[in-house]
């Protein structure tokens, strides 16, 4: 038999492990099983190959924020977050096209990606969040002044809509990428709770765990929480989050980590 280590969801939505069979449920889900694909399942093995392979042709996105890390540990705001990192993959990737806020039609309704990359067969779409808390810096003597931006529940919803959407675009997309970034200094995103809190934004909860299926806000949620962000959303794969250190400027909320989120159509890898 063959034992792939990565965390795969089958196309009728459930995933095996150890020969027991395990529906999967709305989030919040704990996974992180080894799939275990016998031989005799080998035409669905092959295609899993296939699609991993064709991973490997796409961004290196680690490495990119690797060395991102090391050139620039901090940023002033999303936007020059957003900017450096094109920059980075431009410098890398030399042989594709690189685009901020390109508009594209899916299902005839218009969406905006803060990084597009493409060539004659690539296309990778790149959504960016970039959250802060209080922090006086200077790096090679620029100085940096990030506030305490707050408002956790609605920047945790607005960075899984960032995967709702880059799935909605790998339909569209078949043979692209999507990552979703999500960089902050604030530890209450990656922090996984001392106690299992019905907070209001439970499902939308970003720490280390498993996130699948429709995910809505509690119910009483105050209007003013819900703004432009009342829809539940719904996740057609599942997810592993998994937060990675970025950079460490050694000062109070001088610790920055990111979560990334790779997206493909089919089978998240």
């Amino acid at each position: 038999m063959w034992i792939i280590n990565l965390r795969l969801i089958a196309k009728k939505f459930k995933f095996t492990s150890h020969n027991r069979v395990y529906p999967l449920r709305a989030s919040p889900l704990p996974f992180g099983k080894f799939c275990l694909l016998r031989r005799q399942n080998s035409g669905y093995a092959r295609s899993v190959i296939r699609h991993c392979q064709r991973g490997k042709n796409m961004i290196k996105i680690i490495d990119v924020l690797n060395e991102l890390g090391k050139k620039r540990p901090v940023f002033h705001s999303e936007a020059d977050f957003q900017h450096a990192l094109a920059w980075t993959i431009h410098e890398k990737y030399s042989g594709l096209n690189i685009r901020l806020e390109k508009r594209v039609i899916l299902n005839n309704k218009g969406f905006y990606f803060d990084i597009f990359a493409f060539n004659d067969n690539k296309t990778v779409a790149i959504e960016v969040k970039y959250k802060t808390k209080n922090l006086d810096t200077a790096v090679n003597s620029e100085e940096f002044n990030l506030k305490n931006q707050g408002a956790q529940d609605q920047g945790r919803y607005d960075f899984i809509k960032d995967i709702s959407r880059l799935e909605k675009a790998l339909e569209t997309y078949r043979d692209g990428a999507g990552f979703a970034i999500f960089l902050t200094n604030d530890e209450s995103y990656w922090k996984t709770p001392k106690r299992d809190v019905n907070t209001a934004d439970k499902d939308f909860r970003i720490h280390e765990r498993g996130i699948l299926g429709t995910l809505s806000w509690k119910e009483g949620t105050s209007k003013g929480t819900m703004s432009g962000r009342s829809e539940s959303i719904i996740l057609k794969r599942g997810y592993m989050l998994n937060w990675n250190d970025y950079s460490d400027v050694a000062k109070q909320n001088g610790k920055f980590r990111y979560l990334l989120v790779k997206i493909a159509h089919g089978n998240s890898v």
